[in-house]
């Protein structure tokens, strides 16, 4: 039963111990009172600690976590064999995916995990070991200077925002504070419930406060470049 599964890449010796659990198993719980034979129900056994080992070597991301998917998992080769003989279509796919109980999205999906298997970083590219896949991948992150830059930039910002909302009066300030600039904005209803005033009303008030604000932010010689970053920060 091991041999069968040879061609998913798993070491033989691996595949026969697993099923030697299964065996164990089907022998723990096996009724002989029951009228079958033990090879008979044991190779359920067997077969589920193989197949339940090979999706968990597979990959580190989980492939299988439905029936369905497990089912699909073993059954992907004949699915690429279909397709391929007839050529690939919408009407094919969802054939297949009838027969198998799954979408087409999820042979799909299935395709995609099963073409390649995972590689680790630190494999060597050349034969002198000396490249690894680790060396080629692009650092994204900002360097000191562009985090400090950004950082300065920041304060800026919210040094001339906060300078411009003193220009604005109590509700205005309200509207702005609870509808802008905060992380869980309110909607106009509930601004309009705490100051006593309609939804309509709430929106004009919104609607000239960002009036002032931009006004009062306009670039000018020493915030040139600045202004259109804290209107779309928080503007």
């Amino acid at each position: 039963m091991a041999f069968g599964y040879k061609t998913y890449g798993i070491k033989l010796l691996d595949l026969i111990q697993e099923g030697n659990i299964g065996l164990m198993m089907a022998v723990k719980k096996f009724n002989p009172y029951k009228g079958y034979r033990l090879i008979s129900y044991a190779v359920w056994w067997i077969r589920a600690y193989i197949q339940n080992f090979i999706i968990k070597s597979w990959s580190l991301v989980k492939i299988g976590t439905t029936q369905a998917q497990k089912k699909l998992f073993y059954r992907i080769g004949r699915v690429r064999k279909a397709l391929e003989a007839d050529g690939e279509n919408e009407a094919k796919y969802e054939h297949l995916a009838n027969d198998l109980d799954v979408t087409k999205n999820d042979i799909v999906e299935m395709e995609q995990r099963m073409a390649a298997r995972d590689l680790s970083l630190d494999s060597p590219l050349d034969d002198d070991h000396e490249l690894t896949y680790l060396d080629l991948l692009q650092e994204s992150s900002l360097n000191q200077e562009e985090s400090l830059a950004l950082e300065e930039e920041k304060k800026i910002r919210e040094r001339e925002v906060f300078s411009a909302m003193k220009h604005l009066h109590q509700k205005e300030e309200y509207v702005i504070k609870n509808r802008i600039m905060s992380d869980s904005s309110l909607t106009l209803q509930k601004i309009g419930n705490h100051l006593n005033l309609s939804r309509e009303r709430v929106r004009q008030i919104e609607s000239e406060a960002l009036k002032k604000l931009r006004k009062e932010m306009t670039p000018g010689p020493r915030t040139e470049g600045l202004t259109g970053g804290m209107e779309h920060a928080y503007l």
